[in-house]
């Protein structure tokens, strides 16, 4: 029997850690039985387990053809609120060309509606419910079995007819009829459809200790430029509503020797970067703080960790050791949500912001670990009002990265349940993201939107660090400001086109002279505002022609000659140039002339964890001869 395990992922950067661990935990399996000598009596052959990801900006055609020409006995899609859009399209298709294929769902899209879906798509053979692994390993010795016993029939059948009897052995005849030693009703986890047609489903099955688990991932050099998953831990301690979590209270862990000997195999493989998928990664302390200092004392200098942490669950002794980390090491992302104590109540979410605030504070300090706040618009209790107050408390914190994402309304979350209470309206369709509530109307949600872009383009980017300070001194709020800048694209139609980066810059530029021109010390303050856009677009670029934005160069070509001409004591702070032309050295630094200051670009000495360049405030002695 020939299986097929497709992963739809968001970006091709991404990868299914479900799939990889199906495949492996199957493999793991069916060796075992062989070498318990029971394989011939329950199970049939499985020729191959393949594993294929595909994302959902691919061509439809070209995903569809793909499956086709492998032409498996069985397929089983990992379904996720990304693309259950796209695998819908699939099974629907797939069942037409591939008649005979058998298919599969399984993942947090398809667990708590399965015998919905089965209704809706007749095309399905079944739905594998929560934790996958110990039921697929079932489902695979029912479904080889099977097969087994229908080869056999066949088989038996051929062999009577050339003897000129129609005899045929019973028991093949009664195994393709029906399996009798594993049936799919004595699977725990899915919904089936059975010989009949009719839908039946068995209950979730027990959760799986994760130490029997084999490491997912058989051969890591095919993950180049990709993310790893990984999983030392399972379930969540908290019962945030709006999260599946919620539905699960279960934590389970990896023993410490199986975490400690998976990310030796990371480490050495030199992959680029992990991200842990652990719910409340540093939930349990010291498990989590063993951990920083296992890949602290393993640092190979290249790889990057990502973890998804509590902020106010940081300790002292936490500070002192992500102090002395390497500069990209690890990345944190911290879940802040709302700072609305009401709404934090009603989303049963354990949070203190304050002490929040101080660790964001404390590991800034540092300067090494890149940092990613998560808020979310559209929950309970939290109005127009409200919502920008909890903006204004978290932009302030200046995280690397602030991520204003939407209320999506997971089926069998605990707030899914009770969404008449609060008055939630969301769209029918994937990713189920809120339209409005009784404290928010879609007016106010657009208003919302408008700023997530901005913030998206002139915060995330990480392009506009200096100049953004400036200009949102000139506002009441960090809110208020975006908001507005978000009405001057809508009304210049800035919306409506793709824009280079460059064009960001002279748009941005526009947006701070667009009112009181006048006087003098308002030109002045956008000659200011002009020159740290520079510095800011020279910090990220290395153009071959001047940007029209940065005016007239403030260095004479004379002065730049005699500063690359000369063995200028500024190179000591560069990166190491001595064995570089001095024609090469030009191209890959920049010197200019910012508000009374002459910076010195290296861009072969960019920051590991923000593409900047380093720079170095040349000295006006430099350019003397």
């Amino acid at each position: 029997m020939r299986v097929l395990l497709c992963a739809i992922n968001a970006k091709y950067i991404h990868s299914n850690l479900a799939v990889h661990y199906l495949r492996e935990y199957a493999r793991f399996s069916f060796d075992a039985h062989e070498s318990m000598e029971v394989r011939s009596r329950n199970i049939g052959k499985i020729q191959e387990i393949e594993i294929e990801e595909y994302t959902i900006n691919q061509h439809f055609d070209e995903v569809l053809k793909d499956i086709y020409i492998r032409r498996p006995d069985l397929i089983g899609f990992s379904c996720y609120i990304w693309n259950i859009s796209f695998v819908e399209r699939l099974i629907v298709e797939l069942k037409k060309i591939l008649p005979k294929t058998k298919l599969w769902l399984g993942g947090p899209e398809v667990s708590y509606n399965a015998i919905e879906i089965m209704e809706k798509f007749p095309q399905l053979s079944g739905i594998v419910k929560g934790e996958g692994e110990e039921a697929f390993i079932s489902l695979l010795k029912v479904e080889s079995y099977k097969q087994s016993c229908k080869e056999s029939y066949e088989e038996s059948r051929k062999e009577s007819c050339k003897k000129g009897c129609g005899e045929v052995k019973e028991k093949y005849k009664e195994g393709y009829g029906v399996v009798k030693e594993s049936c799919l009703e004595e699977i725990p986890g899915i919904a089936y459809r059975d010989e009949r047609g009719g839908i039946k489903e068995t209950p979730i099955c027990n959760q799986i200790d994760l130490d029997s688990l084999p490491f997912p991932y058989e051969n890591l050099s095919s993950f180049k430029n990709r993310i790893i998953y990984y999983e030392s831990s399972r379930g969540c301690p908290y019962s945030c509503t709006y999260c599946l979590s919620s539905a699960n209270h279960h934590l389970r862990f990896k023993s410490w020797s199986n975490v400690e000997e998976e990310l030796m195999v990371l480490i050495n493989n030199n992959v680029g970067q992990v991200k842990f998928v652990d719910r409340t990664f540093n939930c349990d302390r010291k498990r989590a703080r063993k951990i920083w200092q296992f890949i602290h004392e393993h640092d190979n200098g290249e790889i990057n960790f990502h973890f998804e942490i509590a902020g106010d669950l940081l300790e002292e002794e936490d500070f002192k050791l992500l102090s002395t980390f390497r500069q990209g090491l690890v990345q944190f992302e911290i879940g802040v949500q709302s700072t609305n104590p009401l709404t934090l109540k009603e989303i049963n979410r354990v949070m203190d912001f304050s002490l929040l605030g101080k660790a964001v504070t404390r590991l800034k300090e540092s300067q090494n670990i890149h940092l990613h706040l998560d808020l979310i618009a559209g929950l309970p209790m939290e109005n127009m009002e409200s919502f920008i107050e909890s903006f204004n408390q978290v932009y302030q914190l200046r995280a690397e990265h602030l991520q204003l994402g939407f209320l999506k309304l997971l089926k069998g979350s605990l707030l899914d349940k009770d969404k008449e209470t609060y008055g939630l309206m969301v769209q029918e369709h994937p990713p189920y993201e809120v339209l409005a509530t009784k404290c928010l109307d879609f007016n106010e949600i657009l208003r919302i939107k408008a700023v997530e872009e901005m913030v998206e383009i002139y915060y995330n980017s990480g392009q506009f660090l200096h100049s953004m300070i400036w200009l949102e001194k000139k506002f009441f709020s960090p809110f208020c400001f975006y908001e507005s800048l978000g009405d001057f694209y809508s009304l210049n139609g800035y919306k409506t086109h793709h824009h280079s980066r460059e064009k960001r810059y002279e748009m941005l530029l526009e947006f701070a002279k667009r009112e009181g021109l006048g006087d003098d010390k308002r030109r002045k303050e956008i000659e200011e505002f002009r020159q740290l856009l520079t510095l800011d677009y020279y910090l990220r670029e290395n153009p071959k022609k001047r940007p029209a934005f940065a005016g007239e160069e403030m260095l004479s070509k004379e002065a730049v000659k005699s500063f690359y001409d000369k063995e200028s004591v500024e190179f000591n702070y560069l990166t190491d140039y001595r064995r570089m032309e001095k024609r090469k050295i030009r191209k890959m630094t920049h010197l200019e002339s910012i508000n009374g200051k002459v910076y010195l670009f290296d861009y072969l000495g960019r920051n590991s964890w923000n593409p900047q360049a380093r720079t170095h405030i040349v000295s006006i002695e430099s350019f003397k001869s």
